[in-house]
């Protein structure tokens, strides 16, 4: 498996002939891959911005994932900052029922806990 970014076609981790869903989990399974995307979605950020909006992520993690992010055409950088690029947008579009369906899981497990 190649240590460097997930890509459709190479060995990724769970699928030695790089299937392209693998790819893209091995991609949004790494550390701040998927916050990056969720905080970029309301907009461009400069690398502080983000880095504030991602609680604080050490700035080498954040730098490693902005990079592959971008060598996967997913996030871009302009004057105004770091930005998802159309089909990061379209990603996270994709991404974001997973938000509300969280908060009623989070809140189903916190009546569950209160019934005890």
């Amino acid at each position: 498996m190649s240590a460097g970014v997930p890509k459709p076609g190479s060995p990724v981790r769970g699928s030695k002939t790089g299937k392209p869903i693998m790819a893209l989990f091995d991609l949004m399974g790494r550390s701040w891959a998927l916050g990056i995307i969720w905080q970029l979605s309301s907009g461009p950020m400069t690398f502080r911005q983000l880095q504030d909006r991602c609680e604080q992520v050490s700035p080498t993690v954040l730098n490693k994932r902005i990079k592959e992010l971008s060598q996967s055409g997913l996030v871009t950088r302009d004057d105004a900052g770091y930005g998802l690029t159309p089909m990061g947008n379209e990603l996270y579009q994709l991404l974001h029922p997973f938000g509300a369906w969280s908060e009623a899981w989070a809140k189903a497990l916190s009546d569950q806990q209160q019934e005890r």
